[in-house]
């Protein structure tokens, strides 16, 4: 598992540079989560990725006997525009939904949610995330056969009601609705998508 994860960091470091933060949390009964914090100051942003989750596959829940060389492997980004919100604090919440795998035993996968029940940083709007598909930020990293390869899928922060709207209407239709109306999801201080029946 530590050299998967040594590979993950090389692409992260290769791809977004060196990281000026990190932080370490750990559930109980789980791996250890790390969080990197990756600044961008000529696009005045801030990146956050997750290291640890892709150290062992997701596991199906249904499955008898989980594979612990095959199953599909990921790592989140979280991007958001820098020096508008305490944003740092999002750390512990990224690491909830990295160990979730681990804790809860689910596959997190593009299309997928997660409401973590409180702000995502202090006077955030945001309580629950939405799973992106690969946006090619970070490309995915090929491991040895019979491994799948490590994925770097992107975290959009959700309204309690854009949330619950989500649930209703499917990631899809969310997605199409930000798009309609030009939401900049890396706004940490982005108000609620107009939302329809």
């Amino acid at each position: 598992m530590t050299g998967v994860l040594a590979r993950v960091e090389d692409r992260l470091r290769a791809v977004l540079g060196e990281p000026d933060a990190r932080a370490a949390v750990t559930f109980l009964g789980t791996e250890r989560i790390e969080v990197l914090r990756f600044p961008d100051p000529g696009a005045r942003l801030v990146r956050y990725a997750t290291l640890g989750m892709s150290g062992a596959p997701m596991a199906d829940p249904t499955a008898p006997v989980a594979d612990p060389e095959r199953g599909p492997r990921a790592e989140l980004l979280l991007t958001l525009r820098s020096g508008r919100a305490p944003t740092d604090a999002a750390l512990r919440p990224l690491a909830v939904v990295a160990a979730s795998p681990q804790v809860e035993g689910v596959v997190v996968a593009p299309g997928g949610s997660l409401d973590l029940g409180e702000p995502l940083w202090p006077g955030a709007p945001f309580t629950a995330v939405l799973i992106g598909e690969p946006d090619g930020t970070v490309p995915e990293l090929v491991l040895p056969a019979p491994r799948d390869p490590v994925r770097y899928l992107p975290l959009l922060p959700m309204t309690g009601h854009e949330a619950a709207w989500q649930r209703a209407h499917g990631a899809a239709a969310l997605s199409e609705r930000w798009a309609h109306h030009g939401t900049d999801l890396a706004d940490p201080t982005r108000g609620q998508v107009a939302l329809g029946p």
